[in-house]
């Protein structure tokens, strides 16, 4: 037989029948195939395989009753068998491996019984006792990391992240005599060049953060007071709405007024800068849009409010004005609408509280006061309520949106007068902090976007390190210069 035959097993081949008319010829019983034909089927036999080259033990000899072809491939198999079982189970599949402490006198009753079924067995092959995916006991086990202790190649090595802390206490105040406890103004503004303004009274004060200066930037009279003040973007000018409906266009720099604008009728609550654009709400229910390079004190009146406007806030963009009324409404405007594009009508109470992500585009939030006590989110995009947030019997004075993380902070007001930093989207709070004995009315974020100032009816600053620095460096240039207690005038 040549070398072939030896790994092939003999069949006759089936004939087809012939497409020919012609009949076939008879065959006489005795003749007989001059050559031997084979299927085309190939079956391996490992019968003349060489198994000592992997060092396997061969299997026990199979029983003598069985006939000398079936002898030689259960021999086979069982090699095979050996050879599959080291392969997956280690070479020392002939040794009982441990087991576990709770479970020993069950796995030697399986192993006794796998034993006396394998013995009984004729094909030779058994059935670990084990489960392959069961770690070892006397097998540490290491993680990826351990591997690495110095990093991955050409990975720097990277700690897990501790939870952020947020310090309860304000590390510095300042002393802000005749700061009002109204709720409907707004008296605090944090400029891009580290300059904090505060309404007292009558009067205006610039506090430097870098030099802890102090300057009276105006006074009012006695027949008038400070309402509002908002700083331009630039930070050069900042704008003074007053108790008479007036605003006052101020540079900063040289501490001199540009401009006095009129046509409110009333107290001026509010004001918010655009690019190009000064948006100033009254408690004459309209906003006024100017610019300050026409000569007409406004270029264009916006209606929809039907009591005093209290919250004003353009978005990053500078494409859409979010404005909030004692009505309880929530309106949003383009920059050439006369109306509102957006009417949101779900607070109770007035919305004072408004401020715009500055990660997310056209996600907007807003507070309700004290009937409401819920802050609410928006997607101006989608004209979409995205969720609302109980607080608990708080009433929601301020918001504003971190610039270096993903959370907002809210201040309250009766009747625990908190402040709350929430990690967004979860709405859950990242920490509560109390030290003001009256409403927090005042909220502002300093430029770097670490620190925010929170102002009271207590007649306080108080300033907060909440936030983390883009760039990892947690100190802060108000930190590092100014602590303990101070006045403001």
């Amino acid at each position: 037989m040549d070398s072939f035959s030896a790994f092939a097993f003999s069949s006759p081949r089936m004939e087809k029948p012939s497409l020919s008319s012609t009949p076939s010829r008879a065959l006489p019983s005795s003749y007989s195939s001059p050559r031997t034909i084979y299927s085309d089927r190939f079956i391996p036999s490992r019968i003349g395989s060489n198994f000592t080259l992997f060092d396997l033990s061969p299997s026990p000899s199979p029983s003598a009753s069985s006939s000398s072809d079936v002898s030689g491939r259960e021999y086979g198999s069982g090699t095979y068998a050996a050879l599959l079982r080291n392969a997956l189970f280690g070479p020392d599949q002939g040794v009982a491996p441990p087991a576990t402490p709770d479970r020993s006198a069950e796995a030697a009753g399986r192993r006794s019984s796998s034993a006396a079924s394998s013995t009984s067995s004729s094909s030779g092959f058994s059935i670990p006792s084990r489960n392959i995916f069961r770690y070892k006991a006397d097998v540490p086990r290491h993680s990826l990391a351990t591997q690495f202790e110095d990093g991955l190649p050409g990975f720097p090595h990277i700690h897990p992240r501790a939870p952020r802390k947020v310090s309860p206490s304000p590390y510095k105040v300042l002393d802000a005599p005749a700061l009002q406890d109204d709720f409907y103004l707004n008296l605090v503004d944090w400029s891009s060049h580290n300059v904090l303004a505060v309404g007292l009274g009558d009067c205006v004060y610039l506090w430097n953060a870098c030099s802890s200066k102090v300057t009276k930037l105006c006074d009012l009279g006695v027949d008038d007071s400070v309402c509002s003040v908002g700083w331009a973007q630039r930070g050069d000018h900042l704008a003074i709405g007053t108790n008479k409906g007036k605003v006052q266009i101020w540079d900063a720099t040289h501490c001199r007024r540009i401009r006095t604008m009129e046509s409110h009728l009333l107290r001026v609550g509010a004001v918010a800068w655009g690019s190009s654009l000064l948006s100033s709400g009254s408690r004459d229910k309209m906003i006024l849009q100017r610019d300050i390079r026409a000569q007409d004190d406004f270029v264009s009146k916006l209606t929809g409010h039907k009591s005093e406007v209290c919250g004003l806030k353009w978005s990053y963009d500078n494409f859409e004005l979010a404005s909030g009324g004692n009505d309880n409404k929530l309106f949003v405007w383009n920059q050439h609408s006369s109306q509102p594009v957006l009417k949101y009508c779900e607070h109770t109470a007035a919305v004072k509280a408004i401020a715009w992500s500055p990660h997310v585009h056209g996600l907007l939030a807003s507070g309700g006061g004290t009937a409401d006590r819920c802050i609410r989110l928006w997607n101006t995009t989608t004209n979409s309520h995205l969720s609302c947030i109980d607080t608990g019997s708080q009433q929601v004075c301020n918001l504003v949106w971190s610039k270096n993380v993903n959370e907002i902070v809210s201040t309250h007001g009766y009747s625990q007068n908190q402040i709350i930093v929430w990690r967004y989207p979860t709405i859950s709070k990242l920490a509560t902090l109390t030290a003001h004995t009256y409403r927090v009315l005042y909220l502002a974020i300093s430029p770097d976007g670490q620190t925010i100032v929170t102002g009271a009816g207590d007649e306080t600053l108080r300033f907060w390190n909440v936030f983390p620095s883009k760039s990892q460096n947690t100190g802060s240039d108000i930190g590092a210069r100014s602590l303990g207690r101070s006045h403001i005038r």
